[in-house]
């Protein structure tokens, strides 16, 4: 009796492994279907590393660009970044449902993203920056509950982000520079955990909601290079800014003078605006200031800060190299 219990178990055992076993390639198979209709909308491989490396004869965990999971072998991270790769995306993407970090950053992807990307409901990381992509921002974007970055710099996109994006509660960075967006609605304020916002360079109309100038975590803001207007409001509550970056607008009336709040300040650049009158002595009462950039507007006076400042431009002509200096500066302070 025990011994044909024993052998019931043996066999019991190897049924289980078996049934594991299938399931698993079938959860593989899954993702390699996926990956192979996106590469067959690839025209052009510069560098080869798709089209040859991605092959049914190797397994998918070692294909280019692929990382899977220590236990389920699933697809969890797909990075094809600066490979210089054209073509449009798959809508079978969508089939990796355990994807958490998508990047294909520098590349020239074209076409919209397809619906079926909502079902990468694991994803924390999305980049298509230096792509071409068109069209409006997609709103099942909104439906990845998880997401912390987006990264849209330098594609096509237009009109304004879809408002189902708002309820991303984890959302700590938006990069949107280099589109042709129209237009920030208010509502962006509701992303609480929102860390770095960068809108430069697009084609933004009419006033900086105020939600903007609200926000507990945000550290860094920049609406360079836009079309925006109107007056900065003389609340601006946001405790954690490092780098605040308004130029290159058509801002006008005066700066405001102590009532902002943002002690941990250390790059403001206000110029190339219509922003008028004198100088305040502590404008915006900045003890942390380093960098503060007035020229091209029609300012008058000077300011006083403190022993922490490393350059100033108060009107239109500054030494070459200390200008270099300053953007130096801020390229480290925004990475």
């Amino acid at each position: 009796m025990e011994r044909s219990t024993w052998f019931f178990l043996v066999v019991y055992y190897y049924c289980c492994m078996a049934s594991l076993t299938t399931a698993a390639q079938t959860k593989i198979s899954t993702d390699q279907y996926a990956l192979l209709a996106f590469k067959s909308r690839i025209t052009d491989d510069p560098q080869n590393k798709i089209l040859s490396n991605w092959s049914t004869t190797t397994q998918i965990c070692n294909w280019a660009g692929v990382t899977c999971g220590a236990g389920h072998y699933r697809v969890t991270n797909l990075n094809i970044s600066y490979l210089g790769l054209t073509g449009t995306i798959a809508p079978e993407l969508g089939n990796l449902s355990f994807l958490v970090d998508l990047d294909f950053t520098n590349n020239s992807f074209h076409g919209s993203l397809p619906q079926e990307l909502a079902s990468l409901q694991r994803l924390k990381f999305i980049s298509f920056r230096f792509n071409n992509f068109m069209g409006i921002i997609p709103s099942w974007l909104g439906s990845l509950s998880k997401l912390q970055t987006i990264d849209l710099y330098s594609n096509k996109f237009s009109g304004s982000l879809p408002a189902a994006m708002f309820n991303l509660s984890a959302l700590q960075i938006i990069d949107l520079r280099y589109n042709y967006l129209s237009e920030l609605p208010n509502e962006i304020g509701s992303l609480d955990k929102l860390e770095k916002l960068w809108v430069q360079f697009n084609s933004l109309q009419g006033h900086v909601p105020v939600a903007f100038f609200n926000m507990s975590y945000l550290t860094t803001l920049t609406l360079d290079g836009n079309n925006l207007s109107g007056s900065l409001i003389d609340n601006i509550h946001l405790p954690s800014i490092e780098v605040l970056s308004l130029s290159g607008n058509n801002f006008d009336s005066l700066i405001p003078s102590t009532s902002w709040e943002c002690k941990q300040l250390l790059y403001l650049s206000l110029k190339s605006n219509h922003f008028s009158g004198s100088i305040s002595k502590n404008i915006g009462n900045l003890t942390n200031i380093k960098i503060i950039l007035l020229g091209y507007n029609n300012l008058t006076g000077t300011c006083i800060f403190n022993n922490h400042l490393l350059y100033i431009e108060t009107h239109t002509h500054s030494p070459s190299d200390i200008f270099f200096l300053a953007i130096l500066i801020y390229r480290s302070l925004i990475r």
